[in-house]
């Protein structure tokens, strides 16, 4: 058995010799069986709340009401949870009841999908009542179930099941794609964040394509924020190579295919898919650059300076992207343009406004910081030395001074 399984072997170990049984389930198993880097520990147990609580010296009540405990073991914490089975669901999202059970069976048969619905004993025998091992060779994604009741219960689902093509690389199973058509209108039913969170990982995964391809095929595109009426948009962003942009980048990337190109329209969409203030203002930077950049040859010294390297780099690859639909960028050519830029802000100016005070019988106000840009502008083009008696003389020669 690999880590991170053997760290939490003590775990399992101490719930069985208290008299309860205990499994490794959910995704680690999963992506064990991929062969996949493991990274949360999920273990479902026989044991109540109150039982694991006392069995442990140190726990946490993370979500005691829907039985999980949180245990603290040698530096490390494991979200241990009771099998349960759940009564009707609420908003399409959360059970009205939860009620726990002794039967490792009953617990598996609740979870989203078959790959998903496998255990994992201590000695890492597999448990698979609902043939995950299968769906893992053919590469599917399937509902434990029928697909039509599972979405029902929980329509988060939905876009699981699409992220899990883009992040794993396998297809939707017939019936379960039907399922996710018939039932797409039950998102709207579902927090705007929980959504989002899905849409992002999805956007992060090496075969987020075929993802967003099957957004458009189904038509579940249309239940998304601001994307109702958009689907020549979505279905060229669809086309678009992404892999090789983060995940701002791709923002902007859905934005302009959207033609939404105007400061107010780009916050107005990012805000109804409620991303933070500061993403939406990166983004909104993003997009001013790249029309600029479409006016642009290549990058002029100005244009470098003002937005930035890690902005202009971004810039480049969204501009190859959209024209050429590859990215394969210089960064070292750009990286050794922006070096050699005269100064990287206003801050290594060799003058700064108690300068301008000390040279004039000015009053402070608006006045020193239009100097002082007008400064920078020609320095940065290399029009003026970053010296300051140089730049004294250019000023009274201009008559600033």
């Amino acid at each position: 058995m690999i880590n991170p399984f053997k760290e939490a072997l003590p775990i399992i170990i101490k719930i069985e010799e208290a008299g309860y049984e205990a499994y490794f389930v959910g995704g680690a198993v999963r992506d064990h069986l991929l062969n996949k880097q493991i990274h949360d520990i999920d273990i479902a147990s026989s044991a109540t709340p109150e039982e694991i609580k006392s069995i442990f010296p140190h726990t946490i009540d993370v979500g005691i009401a829907h039985g999980t405990v949180m245990v603290i073991w040698d530096q490390h914490t494991y979200e241990i949870t009771t099998f349960r089975t759940e009564s009707t669901y609420r908003d399409y999202r959360r059970p009205e009841q939860v009620y726990f059970v002794r039967e490792l069976k009953e617990d598996l048969k609740r979870r989203d999908f078959t790959i998903n619905a496998m255990a994992m004993d201590k000695n890492g025998h597999v448990i698979d009542y609902f043939n995950g091992k299968e769906s893992l060779e053919k590469k599917e994604i399937k509902t434990v179930g029928n697909p039509n009741e599972r979405f029902q219960e929980d329509a988060l689902r939905i876009m699981r099941g699409i992220r899990f093509v883009s992040t794993l690389g396998f297809h939707l199973e017939t019936e379960t794609l039907n399922g996710i058509r018939n039932n797409r209108q039950l998102l709207s039913k579902i927090a705007v964040e929980r959504i989002t969170a899905e849409f992002e990982k999805l956007l992060h995964g090496p075969w987020c394509l075929e993802a967003l391809e099957i957004m458009v095929e189904t038509k579940m595109y249309q239940i998304l924020p601001m994307l109702s009426s958009e689907e020549k948009g979505i279905s060229k962003f669809a086309k678009l190579p992404l892999t090789k942009l983060e995940l701002l980048e791709k923002w902007a990337v859905l934005l302009l295919c959207l033609g939404r190109k105007e400061k107010h329209q780009i916050e107005l969409f990012l805000r109804a898919w409620k991303l933070s203030v500061k993403q939406i203002k990166t983004i909104q930077k993003l997009i001013y650059w790249m029309l600029q950049r479409e006016q642009m040859t290549n990058w002029s010294n100005q244009a470098l300076y003002f937005a930035t390297l890690s902005v202009a780099v971004s810039v480049e690859k969204m501009y190859q992207l959209l024209k050429n639909n590859e990215v394969n960028i210089d960064i070292v050519h750009l990286e050794e343009r922006y070096e050699k830029l005269p100064i990287k802000s206003m801050e290594e100016l060799k003058i700064g406004g108690n300068d301008l005070l000390s040279w004039t019988e000015k009053k402070p106000g608006p006045w020193i910081k239009d100097v002082l840009s007008l400064v920078e502008r020609n320095v940065v083009e290399e029009k003026l030395s970053n010296d300051k008696q140089l730049i004294k003389e250019w000023l009274k020669q201009c008559h600033q001074i």
